[in-house]
């Protein structure tokens, strides 16, 4: 991996997409923006909640593309765009992001896919235009950013640590963290070729999860012994929240065949290997290790898991990725028709089975807990990877004058009330400072850094 870091550092990113992917990418994006204009599915969680007042009537389709527009627009020009130039590889915050809020903005629906589609084709013509014209910059800023690869592939490896620690406790955490470090060290001597940080992961996760479950177990076994009547009232709450759901999952399977297409659609573009599902999966696939690019992937969709069934089930609508886990099935399909056939497969089984999912999280409170704190331990870790990155990347492409435009910048966004979203600000402060760099080279006020 890191000979293939050095030739990427060397010659920046390539977003040069051949015709089967540009149309993929295409027809994904108008497919993807019609799902949301019938509020089927978005890629944003935090908007998927306000789609049940909208699909009941109490509030109207521009005020809810508002909403998604306000909660997306940061992540979309902040990490999407800047991520996609920095490694070459598209991601669903710069694909599905816009097509969310262009889906839910359509005031018709043969407008959504020809808005969604347009969308895709401004990505993969527009960014490769963009990306060759920044290299063509005095202060290459784009090859710069290639720095943040390191702090985000390995810094991303502590999430389960942080996790158990959080909802663990001390000790489980510090054994937690000895176990990863000696993983990571036993896998850069043993297979220098593998990403370090995969098999730390999978046991932190694997940890994680037989803590959580024991726990429950534990706790069952205990109400079971324990006075009569206690099991009643689980009874009681399962079949409340069984009523909740099931208009919700009811909703979702009448529309299984446009869900089939759509996880057919996302799998085939994972299988393309010009997208990453996210931050170190990016540049896990720039740099070929497709393998760990699935595991980093598989992982991380454990943690999202509960959090898009509940949400799912409650709105009556999906996510643009599923549970995510058809991201690492593209990448390891050898081509593109068995990719489609296992992406439908994989979204027919989900939907499917959202119901009982959902009844299995219910009697799993501490392991859908464990998700919350997954969820939270992957925001703290990216978050100082990309800060660290960033400023890597800043000394890089403009010594001590680029990290303090960029990590002045990031000071004052924070002074500001953050009107970036804190996890898309570092890697906004780096396109800025390289664009200022670049202004302030020209008129004769900075030498680029050589070398």
């Amino acid at each position: 991996m890191s000979s293939s870091t050095a030739l990427a550092a060397a010659t920046g990113p390539e977003l040069d997409f051949s015709l089967p992917q540009q149309l993929t990418v295409i027809a994904l994006c108008a497919l993807t923006a019609l799902v949301s204009h019938l509020a089927l599915a978005v890629f944003n969680d935090g908007v998927r909640p306000f789609l049940l007042d909208f699909v009941q009537g109490r509030t109207t389709r521009n005020a809810t593309a508002a909403v998604s527009f306000g909660l997306s627009a940061g992540f979309v020009f902040g990490l999407g765009a800047p991520m996609a130039l920095s490694t070459g590889v598209l991601n669903p915050w710069l694909l599905f992001l816009p097509t969310d809020v262009l889906g839910l903005l359509s005031p018709r629906k043969w407008l959504a896919p020809l808005l969604g589609g347009a969308w895709g084709a401004l990505v993969v013509y527009g960014l490769t235009g963009a990306n060759d014209l920044a290299h063509d910059l005095p202060v290459d800023f784009l090859t710069a950013m290639q720095q943040m690869s390191t702090p985000i592939l390995y810094l991303f490896t502590l999430f389960p640590v942080l996790a158990i620690t959080k909802q663990f406790g001390r000790l489980r955490g510090g054994v937690a963290a000895v176990l990863e470090l000696a993983l990571v060290i036993m896998a850069m001597k043993l297979w220098p070729q593998m990403f370090a940080g995969a098999l730390a992961m999978a046991a932190g996760v694997l940890l994680l999860i037989g803590l959580a479950v024991a726990r429950d177990l534990g706790r069952r076994r205990a109400a079971a012994a324990g006075p009569a009547g206690g099991p009643a009232g689980g009874e009681g709450a399962d079949d409340l929240m069984v009523s909740l759901f099931s208009a919700g999952a009811a909703r979702l399977r009448r529309f299984l065949p446009l869900f089939m297409l759509l996880g057919a659609g996302v799998a085939v573009l994972a299988q393309s290997h010009v997208f990453g599902g996210g931050e170190a999966t990016s540049f896990l696939i720039a740099e070929g290790d497709h393998t760990e690019a699935a595991q980093v992937d598989f992982y991380r969709a454990f943690g999202f898991l509960p959090l898009i069934a509940t949400t799912a089930l409650a709105s009556a609508a999906y996510g643009i990725a599923g549970f995510t886990f058809v991201y690492p099935l593209g990448y390891l399909m050898p081509n593109p028709y068995l990719a489609a056939v296992a992406g439908a497969a994989v979204f027919a089984a989900e939907v499917l089975a959202l119901s009982s999912i959902g009844r299995l999280l219910g009697r799993l409170p501490t392991v859908r807990d464990s998700s919350e704190h997954l969820r939270a331990a992957i925001g703290d870790t990216l978050l100082l990877a990309l800060l660290f990155g960033s400023l890597m990347a800043a000394e890089a492409m403009g010594g001590g004058l680029g990290i303090l435009i960029t990590g002045g910048l990031w000071l004052l966004n924070e002074a500001m009330g953050r009107p970036v979203v804190r996890m898309a600000a570092a890697p906004a402060a780096v396109l800025a400072g390289g664009v200022l760099l670049n202004l302030l080279h020209w008129l004769g006020l900075f030498t680029p850094v050589t070398g």
